[in-house]
């Protein structure tokens, strides 16, 4: 039997694809690499098209026994979701309902939810524990929260079991140095970082009056390949008769942004020229996962310093990222 997974040629995909072809599964990919990049997958099927189109998706749970899915097709992008939020409904919320739909009515009845942490808004307390109050404070959240709510409807209605991981910050790189992060724009603070080395730039930081001890953002980060392991963790759960649930993948620990910066700079022996910029709208101050319940599926492995180096071997030995 096969998994399919939509996205799987993007950052946490990519990840996750190249875990489960190790340890000996069948892998399907349907992405329309509009942020991925086949390049990062060179094991398992790629099918080019979005996870919204049906005729697509329908040749595929035609063609092969499809055990379960996991779904990380997704538009994600807190400051873009507040500009141009119709993208993200369309992208994050119908095609998804196209997607489910489909395993509905194949019966396939499994299934592995990428969610995140901005279902949770500003938190009014840290760290954060998954049954904390629901208050995305922007269209990329609102529109995970969406899904984790039709999620429980489906599984009412058609038995779908599921489990959906809220992400912190998904950060680092493949140890083995095979794959990484190559975001156009990148917007994520650690390859952000190492780019203004590799190319003697600024880093933008927004925001330096935050109710936090050194007034910038304090975010929880977790390395892509423990997240990759989580979504195997999961699916061996739903395999073995478990009730769906959700859990928070973070590295349990915040860290400020300058904090952040610091640890780049101890490790890759470079200096970062910094520039302090407003705000960005939808941003929280805080957040830091309470990992507690996601310690009884798996255990992460690797911690801040681990996260950088990797990610700093990545970036300099692939100062252009992927080829595609």
């Amino acid at each position: 039997m096969a998994i399919l997974i939509t996205g799987g040629c993007g950052y946490i995909g990519s990840h996750t694809v190249k875990a489960l072809v190790e340890k000996g599964e069948k892998v399907l990919v349907i992405d329309n690499l509009s942020a991925g990049h086949q390049s990062a997958i060179d094991y398992g099927s790629l099918t080019y098209g979005s996870c919204g189109g049906a005729s697509a998706l329908r040749r595929l749970f035609k063609n092969y026994d499809i055990e379960a899915v996991i779904h990380f097709a997704a538009k994600a992008s807190v400051p873009d979701s507040c500009i141009n939020p119709d993208a993200y409904y369309h992208s994050n919320v119908c095609n998804t309902l196209v997607l489910l739909g489909t395993m509905a009515d194949f019966g396939c009845k499994k299934i592995i939810f990428s969610s995140s942490a901005a279902v949770y808004g500003e938190p009014a307390s840290i760290p954060i524990r998954e049954d904390a109050p629901k208050n995305p404070t922007n269209p990329y959240g609102r529109t995970k929260l969406m899904i984790e709510q039709v999620l429980a409807d489906y599984e009412v209605a058609y038995d779908l079991k599921h489990i959906s991981f809220r992400y912190f910050n998904a950060a680092g790189a493949a140890v083995d140095g095979s794959i990484g992060e190559d975001h156009r724009p990148e917007q994520h603070l650690i390859p952000s970082a190492i780019k203004a080395i590799q190319e003697g730039t600024v880093l933008n930081v927004y925001g330096t009056e935050w109710d936090t001890p050194d007034g910038t953002c304090i975010r929880d980060f977790v390395h892509v390949s423990d997240i990759a392991e989580a979504h195997i963790a999961g699916l061996n759960a739903l395999r073995n008769g478990n009730e769906s649930d959700v859990f928070n993948l973070g590295g349990h620990c915040g860290f400020s942004v300058l904090e952040v910066v610091q640890a780049i700079e101890r490790i890759t022996d470079h200096t970062i020229p910094l520039k302090f910029c407003e705000a960005r709208p939808g941003d929280p101050a805080r957040l830091v996962a309470d990992g507690s319940r996601s310690m009884g599926l798996y255990t992460p492995r690797y911690g801040l310093d681990d996260i950088i180096e990797t990610a700093w071997r990545w970036h300099r030995d692939h100062p252009r990222g992927y080829n595609d």
